[in-house]
């Protein structure tokens, strides 16, 4: 069992960086695979990055691709979104997951857990 729980989400111009944290429970947090999506109204939850287990594998989806990295610190549980040059077609809930797919880039429905969410506002 492992519970995922975000923090770092805010208000920020564009332009602007936050660093989303996501802090798991569970002494098999390093086993799964970590990612982040995120969500706005009328959407479907979307892919944002994901890394390996070793935190050397990562994968980014081609909007955020050179403005966000992903990171994780399986000493401490908890994986990571610097998210820099926002824009405010950024702005959603965004989610930690974690999945024991193979795969990096795991789908939604691949996602073992998930995390309650944090709001991210870019405005213009």
């Amino acid at each position: 069992q492992v519970q995922l729980v975000e923090s770092g989400g805010g208000l920020v111009q564009a332009g602007g960086s936050l660093r989303l944290s996501c802090a798991a429970s569970g002494r098999t947090f390093s086993r799964y695979a970590m990612g982040w999506f995120r969500e706005t109204p009328g959407k479907e939850r979307e892919f944002v990055a994901a890394i390996r287990w070793s935190g050397v594998i990562t994968s980014y989806a081609d909007a955020v691709k050179g403005r966000f990295t992903i990171s994780r610190d399986n000493a401490k549980n908890t994986v990571y979104l610097q998210m820099n040059s926002l824009k405010p077609e950024d702005t959603a809930v965004y989610y930690c997951a974690a999945s024991s797919s193979p795969v990096t880039r795991f789908r939604v429905v691949e996602a073992d857990y998930w995390g309650q969410g944090t709001q991210v506002t870019v405005s213009s």
